[in-house]
This record gives structure tokens, C-alpha cells and sequence, in this order.
């Protein structure tokens, strides 16, 4: 399986980069892992829409509106797409605004971190550290000590 990490917006201070960097690495243990950023939400959609002719990725946006998973729902979903031979994940961290109403349509799945706000640069890091705990997860490491 093949996780992408986008970002959509100005790129990241490097302290933000380093660890969201620092997770990307951890995770390619788990899976091939591609850490991207577009500078627009038009920018991001034409790219999915070219990717259109391949086996479809799934489309997963952070979004305030979306779905709140722990983290370990988190890994039993992301394993569930794992073992259906879903190949490609595309996590997308929004523009600053939010995500449009087309953008939400388009995608195969809404993720919320939670109800809290949380500035655009710590969202892709606590992004990445969960996608790296859902593998974890799943393949019994013990980097997740949870209930």
C-alpha cells in the first residue's frame, strides 16, 4: 500500500516539517509513503482528477465535518482498505479556509482530529503520527500503548 501525506497551502515551518518528516519516515517500515504539498485546493483536484485512469485511490480529507476515529478505529479501517487491496491512500490536510463543498464530494472519506481547532502545520503532523500509529497498530508493535 502506498500512504500519501498532502498539504494544501503554504509549506510548513521546518520545526513542523521535521517531525511530519520524522513520522513519514517511521511509517515506511509499515508502507511506501509519499509526503506532498499543492499550493491550492485547485491545484490538489486537478491532480486527483489526472489519477483517474488508475486504480482509484482513496481520497481521505481532514475536515471539521468529518468522522472522529480512535486510534485504534483508525487502524481497523485503515486495514480494512489494506486487505480489500486498496493500493493508494491520499490523507489531504486542507487549505485554511476548509475544504469546499466539491472537494467533500469528491472525497472517499472525512476525518476528524476532533472538535478543537487546530493550526494547519500541527493538524499534518498529528495526522502523520496517527497513521504511523494505526500501522503500528496493526502490526503489533508497541509503540501504542492504548486501552
Amino acid at each position: 500500500m502506498k500512504v500519501v501525506l498532502a498539504a494544501i497551502g503554504e509549506r510548513a515551518r521546518p520545526a513542523f516539517e521535521e517531525l511530519a518528516k520524522m513520522y513519514a519516515g517511521r511509517m515506511e517500515a509499515y508502507a511506501e509513503v509519499e509526503v506532498t504539498g499543492y499550493r491550492s485546493e485547485e491545484a490538489f483536484l486537478e491532480a486527483m482528477e489526472r489519477q483517474r485512469g488508475r486504480t482509484a485511490p482513496v481520497v481521505v480529507l481532514l475536515d471539521g465535518r468529518g468522522r472522529q476515529m480512535s486510534s485504534e478505529q483508525l487502524a481497523e479501517w485503515l486495514g480494512r482498505q489494506r486487505d480489500e487491496g486498496q493500493q493508494r491512500m491520499i490523507f489531504a490536510v486542507g487549505p485554511a479556509n476548509g475544504w469546499s463543498d466539491e472537494a467533500r464530494k469528491r472525497a472517499g472519506a472525512l476525518l476528524s482530529l476532533g472538535s478543537m481547532t487546530l493550526a494547519h502545520e500541527l493538524a499534518r503532523v498529528v495526522l502523520c503520527e496517527q497513521v504511523y500509529r494505526a500501522f503500528t497498530i496493526l502490526a503489533g508493535h508497541p509503540y501504542h500503548r492504548g486501552s
